[in-house]
């Protein structure tokens, strides 16, 4: 199939997602967990989570206590954001929550200081970085070509400013946020991703020693008749699991799974629609300067 006869649509098409992705990380930005903006994190089991007046709480308890936010999350829990608890400051929390809601019992207390939220966000950024300058690197020796490394790692990080921009908007619009499970998520998307692109450029290398006189985005075409539907398949038992997960799992890894759920969807385009339209073109451009 001519699969590569679309390569500008398929390049516009991750363009424009990557676009409404940017624009939203701009104006939104990522909502942080307190593993990364630092804080306390309460859970408590109330009588009747939903009815609780969160502005009215949040009013009496800014009083005396720098409030984030207070949600409900369920039918019978009440999630308190804010700085970080004092003992003194935790029992005037409790004492007025259990005035006006009802305390049942306290699920988790979750406290992170400033100082090791900033290192654990130096070390997030800087593991992603390595990860990505490792993959490149790695590809561009076993292919012996600097367009196959090149190529691989822009989808990579067409990945992953995709994923990072659906959660500004899933935190914006639904409160999702971005914690250790998310770099997680975002680590498995890079790996993901690589995966079925070297399985492609693979192909790509052995039709390319085996047809030497055959155009270049013939034997593109013919690599990806080969390998998609293997990569479909393998790609849809991952989906089917983790579309299983966000739907019915707990509210504890739900954002967890539905961030793995994204990039597995959008790792398995962009192996085949973005690395390799990019590796035709760069070949397709490296033709021309050498004719010239």
């Amino acid at each position: 199939m001519n699969f590569m006869k679309y390569r500008y649509f398929y390049l516009v098409f991750s363009f424009i997602l990557i676009v409404i992705s940017l624009i939203s990380l701009a104006v939104h930005g990522l909502r942080p967990s307190i593993d990364f903006a630092g804080g306390s994190l309460v859970e408590i089991v109330v009588e009747d989570a939903e009815s609780v007046d969160v502005e009215g709480l949040t009013t009496q308890l800014g009083e005396f206590y720098a409030v984030g936010t207070i949600q409900p999350v369920g039918d019978a829990t009440l999630q308190i954001r804010g700085a970080s608890l004092t003992e003194e400051s935790q029992a005037m929390v409790l004492d007025v929550i259990d005035r006006e809601v009802g305390i049942v019992e306290i699920s988790s207390l979750e406290t992170v200081g400033p100082t090791l939220s900033r290192e654990l966000l130096q070390k997030t950024v800087s593991a992603v970085i390595l990860v990505a300058g490792f993959i490149m690197v790695y590809i561009w020796k076993q292919f012996n070509e600097l367009k196959y490394g090149i190529s691989a790692i822009i989808a990579t990080l067409h990945d992953s400013l995709i994923l990072l921009g659906s959660f500004s908007i899933f935190g914006w619009m639904f409160g999702a946020e971005v914690d250790v499970l998310f770099v997680t998520a975002l680590l498995t998307t890079l790996s993901f991703s690589v995966h079925d692109t070297i399985v492609v450029f693979d192909r790509i290398r052995e039709l390319s020693r085996r047809f030497p006189t055959a155009s270049y985005q013939k034997i593109v075409d013919t690599a990806i008749t080969e390998t998609l539907s293997r990569s479909l398949n393998n790609s849809i038992t991952i989906i089917i699991m983790l579309l299983s997960l966000v739907l019915i799992g707990g509210d504890s890894i739900h954002w967890f799974a539905t961030a793995l759920l994204i990039g597995a969807v959008v790792g398995t385009y962009s192996s085949t629609f973005t690395a390799v339209p990019l590796l035709l073109i760069w070949d397709e451009i490296s033709s021309k300067k050498l004719k010239k």
